[in-house]
């Protein structure tokens, strides 16, 4: 394949994931008003779907201020690192069969390394804003992201352990006769509260909690900086919603798929409307749950999810063995 393919590859790869997260943006206010019993977004045009545009463009008229009390650098490059490793994370999860960006045989550590280095963002800008209220938020953005993708990595190693493989492609073709959300329910919970805590949403928005901390770590950012931390949390959610689907709900796989005809693209098909049911859960969490204090929620990862996590390990181990005892 030649290198302009490739470049046309990552510019495709970027507008879905830039158009996914417009429709979720829009999504989430319409479910919510369903939910809330109320209308959400009706105005601007039909449905509402025009309200991300305007948002846009409220957001890009702002004023661009920077405090002048601020470290400029670093304020003005934090919120370009979590929309941009969020995109990069997403370029080597495979969406059906024979579609992808990259297929590396450590692709599932490469997608956990990058939703690793996103913690920089919330906490450089926390610390460069030289605000009391965005540095406690930073400081909570890194303790619950650093604790969180300790169960998240745990969570997965059952998915590792039997399928023999780093690569997603390995990982989903190994649930073709179960699903590893039913061989592996708790590394899927786990996996699922671990996302949402890594991409500080609803209940788990602690390090933006507005009753304590004004807005957290972005409380001094406007206009487009602070746009680009707002893309960055939904694009978070398209991409772990689409890590779910191919950990753990069997990515491209259902009825009519083969690798010829139209099949591929029905695997797409399958895939999409998994990553959609991820997306509306995690609405739907956001509508109902109350947030907890920052203390229990490093409490209840710590005390349950983790030993919860490491019981599956030992089990799956065990029943490994019993099925394929050493020669």
């Amino acid at each position: 394949m030649t290198w302009w393919m490739h470049v046309i590859e990552v510019v495709v790869l970027f507008s879905v994931v830039m158009t996914l997260t417009t429709l979720t943006m829009w999504a989430e206010r319409r479910l919510l008003g369903l939910l809330q019993e109320r209308w959400g977004p009706n105005r601007v045009g039909p449905l509402g779907l025009l309200q991300p545009v305007a948002d846009v463009i409220k957001l890009m008229t702002k004023e661009d201020w920077i405090p002048p009390f601020a470290d400029k650098w670093v304020f003005l490059i934090a919120p370009l690192i979590v929309s941009s490793t969020t995109v990069i994370a997403f370029g080597v999860v495979p969406v059906g069969p024979g579609f992808g960006i990259a297929d590396l045989d450590i692709g599932l550590l490469f997608f956990l390394g990058m939703g690793s280095l996103s913690v920089y963002s919330a906490l450089l800008g926390g610390w460069a804003s030289n605000n009391k209220y965005s540095l406690l938020g930073g400081l909570r953005a890194a303790s619950q992201t650093i604790s969180y993708e300790v169960f998240m990595g745990v969570s997965v190693l059952g998915v590792v352990a039997i399928s023999g493989s780093f690569d997603l492609r390995h990982i989903v073709n190994a649930q073709t006769p179960l699903w590893f959300a039913i061989t592996q329910p708790v590394g899927f919970v786990v996996f699922s509260i671990a996302g949402i805590a890594e991409m500080h949403r609803t209940p788990f928005d602690l390090p933006e909690a507005e009753p304590e901390l004004v807005a957290g770590f972005h409380s001094e950012y406007s206009s487009m900086k602070f746009g680009l931390f707002f893309v960055g949390e939904y694009a978070s959610m398209v991409v772990i919603s689409a890590a779910l689907t191919a950990l753990f709900l069997g990515g491209w796989h259902g009825p009519f798929v083969s690798d010829t005809g139209i099949g591929p693209w029905i695997g797409v098909l399958w895939f999409t409307l998994k990553e959609l049911a991820c997306l509306f859960t995690l609405i739907w969490i956001r509508a109902s749950l109350p947030r907890p204090r920052f203390d229990q929620l490093m409490g209840w990862g710590w005390k349950y999810l983790l030993p919860l996590c490491l019981l599956q390990l030992v089990v799956t181990g065990a029943v490994l063995l019993a099925l394929h005892p050493a020669s």
